[in-house]
């Protein structure tokens, strides 16, 4: 008998629960082309008939898949930085439908696009006259460069020049937006005579750019910000992570608040790092100058949507984000969670040191504690439902807890058990 003729029919095939599911979330065409390869693999022999079903799920289109972030990193760049609060994710939903983002309900006209979300930021940090919001980090610097220096030069240390992520670099950056560069001092050097002796007619800016995710150590000089502000010309400062306050546990790393306040026309940041919430380049300082870079021409195209624009109001309006929280974690409380998670899934609470991640507080170690278990259930726990990202160290699989929310406590045990059987 030809096994080819117990193949099932297309529309039995979408009629099975599992398939009417991802109809209704993938729409018919897609789950149709799904089934249509798990049929033909059937006809060359690759599947049994029977197994098309099981085979037209698997070859579903999955988008993103959540994952449990059991690596120690707050902010992990490949998971997506900052996991957002309740409240943000609260408000995306109320976004993604039509909302006043260009609306003034009042008076029926037009409105101000994001004026809630750049009231938050002002009320965030006191000190800033002027805020806008941009798609990401890099887009606000080279948005300020456009407009502040295009076609002029911008007077920066020889040793801020950095390279962020995937190869990007600041320089780069900065010429592509128009501006030239007026490179002073050395690589672990850099005075206040340096810059004072760059500075001219044609500067449009001194920049200081937080190096964020190295350290220079040793035989080091670089020059505060108060002092920086003394120069004569506009003061950008680029602090990276997105800091609007000083934290204790961050004593090194810059805040807008206190650069603000120490003298800075202009600080940009990241909104998906400390601050934690969605990704957005912050443009944060001197009102006018703020409004000049927001009606630049570029501005248009590096405007964030209103998701974007939501999720950040309820990120600075609402309670303590997920990244604040593991941020200000108890240790005493993550060995307990520790001890009991290692108790359920048969292994071994140990000590664990946890970073902040995201091109933030390179130095800072935060104390934290993990669920050891065995190396070889690193990668099932990565393919299982939900996927856990934890570490591998010194022969172990690692699962450390300050970046899990304890919520998710019980589906971590459910996830190690899985992989385990």
């Amino acid at each position: 008998m030809d096994l080819r003729r117990s193949i099932p029919r297309t529309d039995v095939v979408l009629a099975d629960p599992a398939l009417a599911e991802a109809i209704a979330r993938l729409g018919r065409p897609a789950v149709k082309a799904a089934v249509g390869q798990a049929q033909a693999a059937a006809r060359r022999g690759e599947i049994a008939p029977g197994e098309v079903v099981a085979a037209a799920v698997r070859e579903l289109p999955r988008g993103l898949r959540p994952v449990l972030n059991a690596t120690g990193v707050l902010l992990h760049t490949n998971l997506g930085r900052a996991p957002l609060s309740a409240a943000a994710r609260a408000a995306l939903q109320t976004a993604a439908g039509t909302c006043d983002v260009e609306l003034d309900l009042a008076t029926g006209g037009r409105g101000r696009r994001g004026a809630d979300a750049v009231a938050a930021l002002r009320e965030a940090v006191p000190a800033a006259g002027g805020a806008l919001a941009v798609n990401n980090g890099a887009a606000a610097l080279a948005l300020t460069a456009a407009t502040l220096a295009a076609g002029r030069e911008i007077v920066v240390s020889r040793g801020e020049l950095v390279e962020i992520g995937d190869g990007f670099r600041i320089p780069e950056l900065l010429e592509a937006a128009g501006a030239r560069l007026r490179e002073v001092g050395t690589t672990n050097r850099t005075h206040l005579h340096d810059y004072a002796a760059a500075v001219g007619e044609d500067t449009g800016f001194v920049l200081k750019v937080h190096p964020s995710n190295f350290t220079v150590s040793g035989f080091t000089h670089s020059v505060p910000v108060a002092e920086l502000a003394g120069l004569g010309v506009p003061l950008v400062v680029d602090i990276g992570s997105g800091l609007l306050a000083p934290h204790p546990l961050l004593p090194d790393e810059p805040d807008a608040a206190t650069t603000l306040t120490a003298g800075a026309t202009l600080v940009t940041a990241s909104g998906d790092k400390l601050l934690g919430g969605p990704q957005a380049g912050l443009v944060l300082g001197a009102a006018e100058t703020v409004e000049r870079i927001r009606r630049h021409p570029l501005a248009r195209a590096m405007r964030v949507d209103k998701l974007t624009l939501a999720a950040l109001e309820a990120t600075l309006r609402g309670p303590a984000t997920p990244t604040r929280a593991a941020l200000d974690a108890d240790v005493a409380e993550l060995r307990r969670r520790a001890e009991a998670l290692a108790a359920e899934v048969a292994g071994e609470a140990v000590p664990s040191r946890a970073r902040v991640g995201g091109g933030g507080a390179p130095d800072v170690v935060l104390e934290s504690w993990a669920v050891a278990l065995p190396e070889r259930l690193a990668a099932a726990l990565r393919l299982g439902e939900p996927a856990v990202l934890g570490r591998v160290e010194r022969g172990r699989c690692l699962l450390d807890l300050r970046a899990v929310d304890p919520a998710d406590d019980p589906a971590l045990v459910a996830a190690v058990r899985a992989a385990v059987a």
